[in-house]
C-alpha cells in the first residue's frame, strides 16, 4: 500500500514537472494562468487536477492528414500557441528539406473568425519566415476556400488554414495544403508522417521562445478578388432571379459570398441577421454545423417571413454548403436537402456541362465522391459515359481523382471548380446551385421538380445516417471489433450479401477503418469512426429503379427505414 502511494506521488511529480516545462515556454497568458491553477491543485494532491493534467500531457495532439484539431487549452494534447508554434517550425523544416536546391519554399496562411485563429496564423507566419520560408498571410479573416485557392494562385509550396470548420466553439485547428504536384490539395500520407516527424523533433529539441521569428508578407486584396472573379465565372448570367435566404452561421462566409453573388449578377439574399457577423462563440446554435438539428431554425423562420424559394447556408469557414427548399409537409415549411441530394444534382449539372462542352466528341472527365456517399453519382457518370471514382472519406482524397470535373462527399462538401480550388468550396457550390435554380425557375420548374426528374432518369436514391457521439473512444473500437468478429447475417429483415473490410486496403484504396456491408437487395451500409469528432458514423444507402417516381421513392424509403432499424439494434 505504501508503494502505491509512493508510485502515485512520483507519477504526480513527473506530471507536474512536465507541465512546468510547458509553462516555461508558453507565450499565452490565458493558458499560462489555467495551467498554473492545475499545477497548484496537483501539487496539493487534488485528484481532479491530476486527472486533468494527465488528459492534457499523457498524449500529444496527433498531426495527421486532417492536420491538427482540438480544444483550445494548455497542454500537448490541446490546441494552443506552443503546439501551433512547434507545428509551424516543423512544417517549415519539412518544406525546406523538400525544396529544390537553391530554392526558397513559400507558404500562404489563412485564418477564420474562431478564438485564437488570428494569433495562431500570425505565429505561424513569423516562425516560418524566421525558419527561411517565404511566408504570406492573407489580408484578413477569410473562408477556407480562399486559402485553398491562394495556394494555386500564388503558386506556393504549401498553405495553412487556421480553422476548426464546424466543430464546437472551444475548438480550433490547423489544416495543411501542398502546392506543386499536389495542386493545392490537403496533405495525405506519407507527407503527413514526414511533417509530424519534424514537429516532434522541434518539440523535443527546441523551446518555443527560442524559435527565430521574422517579418512576413501580407497578401494583397487582389488575391481575394481573383477568387471572386474565378468563382463568379462558373455561372452564366441569371435567366431569373431567385428569392433566397442566406446564413453564415456566425462564420466568415458572407462578405466573400456577397461579392461573388454580385459579380455573377444575382440579387442579394435576405440575411439571417443574427448569424451573419463572424462570432467564435456561435451564440445562436448548439453546434455551428448546418447538419445538426436546430442549426437552421433561424433560417427557416427568416425564409417563412420572406417567402423564400431557397435557403443557402455555409458552415463557419464556408467550405460546406447546406440547401433547404420549401416543403409544405414540414413543420418548419422547409426541408434541408441531404448532402447526397445536392451532390447528385450538382454532379448531374457537371455532366451536362461536360457533354455540352464536348459537342459531338463525347463527354470526358471524372465524377468522384467518397466511399460513404450515395451511389447516385456513379449512375450519373454511367449515363454520360464519364469515369467514376470513389475515394476514401475526405476531400484530401476526392480532390486527387484524375481528370476530375466534379467531386463531393455527403457531409455537405462539393468541389465544382477543380480548375481553381482543389478542396470543398461552399461558396462556388452555392453559385452553381443558385445558377441551376435560376434556370429551373425560368423554365417554370423548382428544385423539388428537378429532384423528381433525377429519380425518373437515374432511379431514386435514398440515404440516411446514424451518428453516435461518445465520450470514450474505446466505445467506438468495441463496436468496430464486434462487427468484424461477429459479422451480421442480416440487417433488419434484409440479408447481407458480403462485407468488405477496408482496414488493410481494398481495390486500390489505402487502408482505412471502414466496413462496407452489401445487402442482397442492392442496398449498402458503411460503418466508420469519424475522422474529426468523437463519433461512430453509419451511412445507409438504398435505391429503386422500378415503377413510377412515387413507387421508386416508396420502395427506397422502406428499405432505408429497415436498414436504420436493424443497424441501431446492431450498434446499441
Amino acid at each position: 500500500m505504501v508503494l502505491d502511494i509512493i508510485d502515485t506521488t512520483d507519477a504526480a511529480t513527473a506530471l507536474i514537472r512536465k507541465a512546468n516545462a510547458w509553462l516555461d515556454q508558453d507565450p499565452d497568458s490565458e493558458t499560462q494562468a489555467e495551467l498554473r491553477l492545475l499545477v497548484r491543485g496537483a501539487g496539493d494532491g487534488d485528484p481532479a487536477a491530476i486527472t486533468e493534467l494527465h488528459s492534457r500531457f499523457d498524449e500529444r495532439l496527433a498531426f495527421g492528414t486532417a492536420g491538427l484539431r482540438g480544444a483550445i487549452a494548455a497542454g500537448s494534447n490541446r490546441m494552443n500557441r506552443v503546439l501551433v508554434s512547434q507545428a509551424a517550425a516543423g512544417l517549415a523544416a519539412y518544406l525546406r528539406a523538400a525544396a529544390a536546391p537553391g530554392q526558397t519554399p513559400s507558404v500562404v496562411i489563412g485564418y477564420d473568425g474562431r478564438k485564437n485563429s488570428h494569433v495562431f496564423a500570425t505565429d505561424t507566419a513569423a516562425i516560418m519566415s524566421g525558419a527561411g520560408v517565404h511566408a504570406i498571410l492573407l489580408p484578413r479573416l477569410l473562408p477556407t476556400p480562399v486559402l485553398a485557392f491562394a495556394v494555386r494562385h500564388l503558386d506556393t509550396a504549401a498553405g495553412v488554414m487556421v480553422t476548426a470548420s464546424h466543430n464546437p466553439p472551444q475548438d480550433n485547428g490547423y489544416k495543411v495544403y501542398l502546392g506543386g504536384a499536389n495542386k493545392g490539395s490537403q496533405i495525405v500520407s506519407p507527407d503527413d508522417a514526414h511533417i509530424a516527424t519534424e514537429i516532434l523533433r522541434v518539440a523535443t529539441e527546441q523551446r518555443v521562445p527560442d524559435l527565430p521569428r521574422a517579418a512576413y508578407e501580407t497578401a494583397p486584396e487582389s488575391v481575394v478578388q481573383a477568387y471572386i472573379d474565378a468563382t463568379a465565372g462558373i455561372a452564366h448570367p441569371p435567366r431569373a432571379q431567385v428569392n433566397t435566404v442566406y446564413t453564415a452561421l456566425h462564420g466568415v462566409g458572407w462578405d466573400t459570398t456577397r461579392r461573388v453573388f454580385e459579380a455573377a449578377g444575382f440579387d442579394l439574399p435576405t440575411l439571417v441577421d443574427a448569424q451573419i457577423a463572424p462570432d467564435g462563440h456561435f451564440p445562436t446554435v448548439a453546434f455551428p454545423n448546418p447538419e445538426e438539428p436546430g442549426a437552421l431554425d433561424l433560417s427557416y423562420q427568416t425564409a417563412r417571413e420572406a417567402g423564400a424559394e431557397l435557403i443557402i447556408a455555409n458552415d463557419p469557414d464556408a467550405d460546406r454548403l447546406a440547401i433547404a427548399i420549401p416543403d409544405p409537409d414540414s413543420g418548419t415549411g422547409y426541408r434541408r436537402l441531404s448532402g447526397n441530394e445536392v451532390g447528385a444534382i450538382l454532379g448531374w449539372r457537371a455532366a451536362e456541362l461536360a457533354q455540352d462542352a464536348a459537342g459531338d466528341g463525347g463527354a470526358d472527365g471524372t465524377l468522384a465522391c467518397s466511399i460513404v456517399s450515395s451511389p447516385a453519382l456513379q449512375a450519373v457518370a454511367a449515363a454520360y459515359g464519364l469515369r467514376f471514382a470513389d475515394t476514401l472519406t475526405g476531400f484530401k482524397w476526392v480532390s486527387r481523382a484524375p481528370n476530375l470535373i466534379f467531386g463531393y462527399e455527403e457531409a455537405l462538401g462539393y468541389l465544382v471548380n477543380p480548375g481553381t480550388v482543389r478542396d470543398k468550396d461552399g461558396i462556388s457550390a452555392a453559385v452553381a446551385l443558385l445558377s441551376l435554380v435560376s434556370d429551373l425557375k425560368a423554365d417554370g420548374l423548382t428544385l423539388s421538380d428537378h429532384l423528381d426528374r433525377f429519380s425518373a432518369r437515374f432511379g431514386h436514391f435514398a440515404s440516411g445516417q446514424i451518428s453516435v457521439r461518445v465520450t470514450d473512444l474505446t466505445e467506438i473500437e468495441r463496436v468496430m471489433t464486434r462487427l468484424r468478429e461477429n459479422p451480421p447475417a442480416s440487417i433488419g429483415s434484409i440479408r447481407v450479401d458480403h462485407i468488405d473490410d477496408l482496414s488493410a486496403g481494398f481495390n486500390g484504396l489505402p487502408p482505412s477503418d471502414v466496413l462496407r456491408i452489401r445487402l442482397v437487395d442492392g442496398s449498402r451500409v458503411m460503418v466508420r469512426p469519424s475522422g474529426t469528432e468523437p463519433k461512430l458514423k453509419v451511412y445507409l444507402d438504398t435505391s429503386s429503379t422500378d415503377g413510377t417516381v412515387t413507387e421508386r421513392k416508396a420502395a427506397a424509403e422502406a428499405a432505408l427505414a429497415e436498414l436504420d432499424r436493424g443497424m441501431r439494434e446492431l450498434i446499441s
